[in-house]
């Protein structure tokens, strides 16, 4: 499948941004190890989820234009979906969870979909999709378990490894597995040797536990900060899971805190909590990185810094 990751590339290499690759000295000798931070909170939408919004609606047919799409994402997903549509000249309908980050929402709007607002528990996405597809023939967009997405996804990590070259061990993080499975296949494909390493919150620990049981576990009331990785694997992600990556290990809350705080004071980089997620398992000194080259995969850097800026100027009054 590391083909259809190259195909994607060259699909939508000229729509994309090619996000930079980010070091840290501070890091590298703490850890005694080269660390490449591929970028994606650079993104257009701010996430990686816009190159395989891209890479699928560009392969649409002419009938499925005409008709639309539709996808369920608590919001990064619906960013990319909503700003590709309007790029590709599609309809675009996004059924959101009522707790969705208010700033999701409103640029998800700002890119011109239709929003629907479902409930906030596991499975009310999907069951609210269903109605509409059938009432309005609308072509699902899965935000991470269509192969389109997944190979759209792929070409970040594709883009890291072409740009800094060999590499030990690649971390990225892992919710309905859609970047993980993209990264993996690229990883693979091109650095047969290097150890794909997925790093999980403890708190949705749901691909932690299906990757160690050989079989998908359902995610059951996720409570983690990390909002993007509260979805669990398809079949799409988890054969490809199972077969490409080499171990999955989960982090704390704090973990994640503590990284996203690194990120922010020592690198100067706006990152999520889900993006912060990959550099918390690097942290976690879970694996011996010594000596070592280490891809850290960004996912996305969308976080709601409302409250933040409005005691900023609460304090000026």
């Amino acid at each position: 499948m590391f083909d259809k990751v190259e195909a994607a590339y060259e699909r939508i290499k000229d729509i994309v941004n090619h996000t930079p690759v980010m070091t840290s000295t501070t890091l590298n000798d703490q850890l005694n190890c080269e660390c490449f931070f591929k970028c994606e909170n650079f993104q257009k939408i701010g996430a990686f989820k816009f190159r395989g919004a891209v890479n699928t609606l560009l392969q649409l047919t002419e009938e499925e234009k005409e008709r639309g799409v539709i996808t369920h994402s608590s919001g990064n997903h619906a960013q990319a979906l909503s700003l590709a549509a309007k790029i590709v000249g599609v309809k675009a309908v996004i059924v959101m969870p009522e707790n969705a980050p208010k700033v999701k929402v409103t640029a998800t709007k700002g890119y011109g979909a239709e929003i629907v607002v479902c409930g906030s528990k596991p499975g009310d996405r999907e069951e609210a999709v269903k109605p509409l597809m059938k009432k309005h023939g609308y072509t699902l967009v899965h935000p991470s378990d269509d192969l389109r997405i997944i190979q759209g996804a792929g070409t970040s990590a594709y883009e890291l490894i072409k740009e800094v070259g060999e590499l030990d061990y690649v971390f990225a993080p892992v919710g309905g597995g859609g970047f993980l499975s993209g990264t993996a296949l690229a990883t693979k494909g091109l650095l047969p040797n290097a150890k794909m390493i997925a790093v999980e919150p403890k708190n949705a620990d749901d691909a932690y536990r299906s990757f160690k049981e050989g079989k998908i576990i359902p995610s059951i009331n996720p409570n983690t900060i990390a909002d993007g990785l509260r979805t669990q694997l398809g079949p799409n992600t988890f054969k490809i899971v199972m077969e490409y990556v080499d171990d999955i290990i989960t982090v704390t809350e704090e973990e994640i805190v503590n990284a996203m705080q690194f990120q922010w004071e020592r690198m100067k980089l706006v990152v999520e909590p889900s993006g912060s997620v990959s550099l918390a398992g690097v942290l976690s000194k879970q694996y011996d990185l010594d000596g070592k080259r280490v891809g850290i995969m960004i996912s996305g850097g969308n976080i709601d810094l409302t409250d933040f800026f409005t005691t900023l100027k609460n304090s000026l009054s």
